[in-house]
């Protein structure tokens, strides 16, 4: 997931204004969700693609996840640093969606039409899969991570952040939901190139619309355009820098938290549900439960503008971590159903509470830095470890089906366990800085 007369910008930061207007959550809602979509495809069904198509090696899983964040990261890096130094976000946005639909549609020419790809050119396959979805995940991060997070944070307030970050959360939920209910029937029918052709038009058309919903928000803080590329791209990582900004960079240790908590299980979930599980109507219980996660979250994001987004962060996280361990024991449709909703809102509710913090704590004119940055700890990290932390649990659990007489790996419950003692982690990072505040004040 910019050419009419600018806007006088967004209220200065100390400002009360808690209105975003109808332009700017147009824009947040339309490009958010159709950026959320495409990464749906990506982190979700790519994956069962290549089990289906492919292997299933779970391990190739990881590591294709694990190359594509590593590519994203970079992007996200120099992008943000580049639409700092020009003080514009509204082109990379524009331009990097319409490009991330044709890869994302690219795709499906690397299907068979029918069957599974055959032993001897299986390492080509993965070869090309892991190529273009570095390369799928390079435009998309730089268009949607980078521009159009940075975008947030210039056109929104201390005031309006948590309910637009809890907004912001929610998508990629109704994104699933939404992908389950109109494409799940293509990827089922093994229809897969008109899947991945129908997400990237529309992820190209999203393009064409953020060009007429964006509007930059004017002159950027700070020492936007005066600092070099290279300056940005480092800025970010000097110790001088992390000690200036402790807190920011705390807020974003407690992302790559939650976000290697999520890692740990996304990548394998729907592939769980349909064989490990063995249910038919996975769509519908994650339909659901996604529903109720997504109410979980926008509730949470109005709470949360008015006890504060720290407080909320504990509680959302025990909720996820609640979650997970119900997921462990739960075999029946309901109970999945609640399971899910529980982690899934804990998990979207504790990641609005800490983005909408970082962005408090972004320093003037640096937004895009702080979104690459975010993307090392809160994507790059988290989708580096998790999923091998998920292929240990899978693997050591030794979990199978049997189809046509043979067995064959499947994931099993332990990974959601797995998932859930990451989680121990954020308490202690929460207290830390915690005090880090207290001493400031």
């Amino acid at each position: 997931m910019k050419s009419s007369p600018a806007p006088s910008g967004p209220p200065p930061t100390g400002g009360v204004d808690r209105r975003l207007g109808g332009r700017v959550w147009a824009a947040l809602l339309v490009i958010g969700l159709v950026g959320q979509i495409a990464w749906t495809v990506e982190n979700m069904y790519l994956n069962v693609f290549v089990y289906e198509r492919i292997t299933q090696d779970p391990t190739i899983i990881a590591l294709m996840v694990s190359l594509s964040a590593i590519a994203a990261t970079v992007a996200t890096l120099i992008v943000g640093a580049w639409s700092d130094r020009m003080g514009k976000r509204r082109a990379f946005v524009a331009v990097g969606y319409v490009v991330w639909g044709a890869c994302t549609a690219a795709f499906g020419l690397l299907s068979p039409e029918e069957g599974v790809v055959a032993a001897p050119y299986v390492f080509a396959a993965v070869i090309g899969i892991v190529a273009l979805d570095c390369l799928m995940s390079m435009i998309g991060s730089g268009a949607n991570n980078a521009a159009f997070g940075a975008w947030v944070t210039d056109v929104t307030t201390p005031q309006t952040r948590g309910r637009a970050d809890a907004v912001l959360a929610a998508l990629p939920l109704i994104a699933m939901l939404l992908v389950f209910g109109a494409l799940d029937g293509f990827s089922r029918a093994g229809e897969w190139r008109a899947f991945f052709g129908i997400v990237g038009v529309v992820t190209a058309i999203s393009g064409m619309i953020a060009w007429a919903l964006m509007r930059d928000a004017g002159q950027l803080g700070g020492a936007a355009g005066t600092a070099s590329l290279s300056t940005r791209l480092l800025l970010g990582f000097r110790p001088s820098t992390v000690r200036a900004n402790a807190p920011l960079y705390l807020s974003l240790g407690m992302l790559a938290v939650i976000g290697t908590a999520a890692q740990v299980f996304l990548p394998y979930v729907i592939i769980y549900l349909q064989y490990g599980l063995q249910v038919e109507s996975y769509a519908l219980i994650l339909g659901v439960s996604l529903v109720a996660a997504a109410a979980i979250s926008v509730l949470g994001g109005i709470l949360m503008d008015r006890i504060g987004k720290s407080r909320l962060l504990l509680p959302a996280t025990m909720l996820f971590a609640g979650g997970l361990v119900l997921m462990f024991f739960a075999k029946d449709t309901v109970s999945v159903i609640i399971a899910a909703a529980l982690a899934l809102g804990g998990m979207m509710l504790a990641t609005a509470s800490v983005s909408a913090t970082a962005r408090d704590e972004t320093p003037d004119g640096q937004a895009g830095m702080v979104q690459g940055l975010r993307m090392v700890m809160g994507t790059m990290i988290p989708m580096v470890v998790g999923p091998f932390i998920g292929a240990w649990a899978i693997v050591s659990a030794g979990s199978t089906y049997v189809d046509l007489g043979v067995a064959r790996p499947v994931p099993g419950p332990t990974m959601f366990v797995a998932a859930a003692a990451v989680l121990l982690v954020l308490p202690l990072l929460a207290t830390w800085r915690a005090r880090l505040e207290r001493r400031s004040r």
